[in-house]
């Protein structure tokens, strides 16, 4: 198995670097090289450049307004966006439903939907995990029943990402509780979330920020229109998603950026007396981590040749090995950046408070938002999958046990 890029590969990475080099805006990458997350507006105008060179859909076919790329163009797109760093491309619209309409969506479905969800006219929000369902999915309870030609919703979601700013929910319902199979009897309803009788409520993660929140349907209104694919046949395409969402799940171009950040600001970290990156222990850890995203590289090219010479009819189990390794390394990365930064790295929070008492700033500029990613990674191994089920799978699907 040859697993070199071919010259056209190498020729297509340097087009897509010269691409987000000339195009990305200079605020936005600036903000990101420090730490800072992306701001919504940030991912809006991102995702509207890349849509205007048809580039935002990287993952659809040519006939629904994605490039056309193979898997390995692909994988180079994510990861010279991640590294640059450039906003992560919004994977409700593009990852999710983008595909899940077109698999599964009507012709009317796909026709209003697509080119909104590409240029991101239209943000998604993903209604899946409930309280007491959510590695276990098919427990959830959210129950909708058909009233004419509409289903009224009732139930609570939690977790959700970005609800808060979402127009549009994907969300999983129950439409037959009598279902002899819990996967049975589940459906998958698109909710316009200005619909009367959503409420969205706040959580705020450990590293302060607002990204996740609680959803509460009471006598929700959706028109049966809105149903993807068949009734209760829901887990079909919710199947479908998941194998989706957890396309690129590696992140290795983050991990590398990470590590990148990390020796850049190693050269202005003093350590007994010297440069923090002349010191042999950080230079070592630097090493290790490098040879691990080399064999992190080379393990993804491997499962996407296999994918491809398979047809790419179904998820490799290898794949779970990218999530398990890719999140690890994630959580490695942002380490080494909390530990370059030593004390000055503190949650942003105590950054504000020194602002508004007119105290000086903690630290340089980047020190702000170091904490940030490494507490908010913390989730990386249970979001996607969590890596014990990831385990579980390599142990039946590979090894056999």
């Amino acid at each position: 198995m040859d697993l070199r890029f071919t010259p056209e590969e190498v020729a297509f990475r340097e087009e897509v670097r010269a691409f987000i080099r000339d195009n990305l805006p200079r605020e936005i990458r600036e903000r990101m090289r420090l730490g800072y997350p992306p701001r919504k507006q940030d991912t809006i105008d991102w995702m509207r450049i890349l849509n205007a060179h048809g580039w935002a859909a990287y993952n659809w076919p040519k006939e629904h307004g994605g490039p056309g790329w193979s898997p390995i163009q692909r994988m180079i797109f994510n990861e010279e966006n991640l590294a640059a760093p450039a906003p992560e491309l919004l994977s409700f619209n593009i990852t999710m439903i983008g595909p899940v309409l077109i698999q599964f969506g009507t012709p009317e479905q796909k026709a209003h939907f697509l080119p909104r969800a590409r240029n991101l006219d239209d943000w998604w929000c993903q209604g899946f995990s409930e309280p007491g369902a959510g590695s276990d999915l098919a427990s959830l309870k959210t129950r909708a029943v058909r009233e004419g030609d509409d289903y009224v919703v009732n139930g609570q979601k939690i977790w959700t990402s970005t609800a808060h700013n979402a127009d549009w929910c994907f969300c999983l319902v129950r439409t037959n509780p009598q279902a002899a199979k819990r996967q049975e009897g589940i459906s998958f309803l698109l909710i316009d979330m200005k619909t009367p009788g959503i409420e969205v409520r706040p959580i705020i993660s450990i590293d302060g920020s607002h990204h996740l929140n609680e959803v509460f349907f009471t006598d929700v209104k959706v028109p049966v229109a809105n149903l993807v694919g068949e009734e209760n046949k829901g887990w079909t395409v919710a199947k479908y998603l998941l194998g989706n969402e957890r396309t690129g799940i590696a992140r290795l171009g983050k991990s590398k950026e990470r590590v990148r950040f990390a020796k850049e600001i190693a050269r202005e970290v003093r350590h007994r007396g010297a440069p923090l990156i002349e010191d042999r222990g950080f230079r070592q850890r630097v090493a290790q981590m490098e040879v691990d995203m080399k064999a992190l590289e080379i393990t993804q090219l491997r499962v996407i040749s296999a994918y491809a010479k398979a047809g790419g009819n179904r998820p490799d189990p290898l794949s779970s090995v990218l999530k398990v390794k890719g999140t690890e390394l994630l959580q490695a990365s942002s380490e080494m950046v909390m530990d370059v930064g030593g004390p000055q790295a503190m949650p942003i929070w105590q950054h504000e408070l020194a602002a508004m008492a007119n105290e000086p700033a903690i630290g340089p500029d980047w020190a702000a938002y170091m904490a940030a990613p490494y507490l908010m990674l913390r989730a990386a191994s249970i979001y996607g999958g969590t890596n014990e089920i990831q385990k579980n799978i390599l142990n039946k699907a590979v090894l056999g046990l």
